[in-house]
């Protein structure tokens, strides 16, 4: 089971902690979502977006690289 997670990430702990961040993110802007003003003082009200763009950046960014490098 271990080994088929880790190949799920691609063996990569970027790729892993690129995945958590749209995770996290996600988490947030549903939150946000569901009570504006409970979050919206302490994060900003584009924080959550930013957090799921950025993610999904950074995983697109490390797949292209690894890509590049080949298997």
């Amino acid at each position: 089971m271990w080994n088929a997670i880790k190949k799920f990430f691609k063996y990569s702990e970027t790729i892993f902690l690129a995945r958590l961040q749209v995770l996290i993110g996600t988490v947030l802007e549903i939150l946000v979502v569901m009570d504006p003003a409970l979050f919206a003082p302490l994060l900003g009200e584009y924080f959550p977006l930013f957090m799921i763009l950025h993610g999904f950046t950074l995983e697109y960014l490390r797949r292209r690289r690894a890509d590049d490098l080949g298997p």
